[in-house]
């Protein structure tokens, strides 16, 4: 048996762990456990309670609306891992910089970066949006047309990354990816960036950006590209989506080509 003294002795242990750890005990509880309550409580998924919230606060044809209405929802009501807005308006200034004419997104989960990226492409621009789950893929294309963007300027892929990428010249008629868009499952960074290396689709000067590449993290994918040469890149810092004090990043990639 354990004696008092000794139990005493952690306790100032234990505080210290709750103290450095609380951002993370938050996001469990905002993330897992209101998830487990409400889906029980409402028989909806997390990403359909969101769209019912979008639906009712933001003005339909108005992607800002959209992105606003979304914000509030992650960040006061459920947590969803957009990359919201603080990261967001790193991704506004690439795309801006980057002014693409064909996007590829990877992992559009309820469509906020869909639309945020949409919103700021020139005229003629296209984005082919990948999402793997059908439930959240419905949320995505509703969110999606809510924002006034039609099969024109976003299309919507309902299948796996690892099934797309090899079909994007044969089956889209895609010569070049001026920019890619991946926040879909990390481990599948690695493996699908080296896809589109073999695909041919990367010019030179094609920019690939890769959110929560340091929370949760993609070690693997920041270890390619520091070693293959290909690339010349940086890491955005910056802090998890709608939470405080967790640490992440997003990496920027610019293809340079086989030397």
């Amino acid at each position: 048996m354990v004696s008092p003294a000794i139990a005493l002795a952690f306790i100032p242990l234990l505080l210290t762990v709750l103290i450095r750890c609380r951002f993370y005990f938050v996001l469990f509880y905002r993330a897992v456990l209101v998830r487990i309550w409400r889906d029980c409580m409402t028989g909806l998924s997390r990403e359909e309670r969101a769209y019912q919230y979008v639906l009712t606060h933001a003005t339909p044809g108005d992607p800002d609306s959209i992105l606003e209405a979304f914000d509030v929802w992650c960040s006061k009501v459920e947590f969803i891992s957009n990359i919201g807005p603080k990261k967001g308006k790193i991704l506004d200034r690439l795309i801006a910089q980057q002014s693409p004419l064909t996007v590829l997104e990877l992992g559009a989960h309820c469509g906020y970066s869909t639309v945020r990226i949409a919103r700021s492409l020139p005229l003629g621009a296209r984005i082919y949006s990948l999402e793997m789950d059908p439930r959240n893929a419905a949320v995505a294309e509703k969110i999606i047309r809510l924002a006034g963007f039609d099969d024109d300027t976003v299309e919507l892929i309902v299948n796996p990354s690892d099934e797309v990428i090899p079909q994007l010249r044969s089956e889209y008629g895609l010569e070049r990816l001026d920019f890619v868009f991946m926040d879909h499952w990390k481990k599948c960074y690695l493996p699908d960036l080296q896809m589109l290396e073999g695909s041919g689709l990367l010019g030179k000067g094609s920019m690939i950006v890769a959110d929560n590449v340091l929370f949760p993290g993609a070690p693997k994918f920041l270890r390619h590209i520091r070693k293959s040469g290909l690339y010349e890149w940086k890491v955005h810092r910056a802090t998890l989506e709608y939470s405080k004090g967790i640490r992440d990043g997003m990496a920027e990639l610019v293809y340079q080509g086989i030397k």
